[in-house]
């Protein structure tokens, strides 16, 4: 039960995005073009998340770690479904 509650509310280990992006992790913001313009993380890659399917090509290694954000975890949430059914493997 509590494995159940801490998976729903995302608890969990602590993890430190900063070294995963020196290792050559990718930020991608899945927010609109105009939500980005309007302020986003440095070096971010930028595909709203009702784009994503259409640019896949632009994530080439599929082994690559990717960090998905948005402003609320909703559309992020959705992202890394989305790349997980298409084989990405590290999201």
């Amino acid at each position: 039960m509590i494995g159940i509650l801490k998976k729903i509310f995302g608890i969990g280990p602590a993890v430190n995005y900063a070294a995963l992006v020196k290792q050559g992790a990718i930020i991608l913001d899945v927010r609109s073009k105009g939500e980005y313009a309007g302020g986003h993380i440095k070096n971010s890659l930028n595909i709203s998340v009702d784009q994503l399917g259409k640019n896949l090509d632009r994530l080439k290694d599929k082994n690559k770690t990717i960090i998905t954000c948005c402003a609320s975890g909703m559309r992020s949430a959705s992202a890394k479904s989305i790349l997980k059914s298409k084989g990405f493997t590290s999201v």
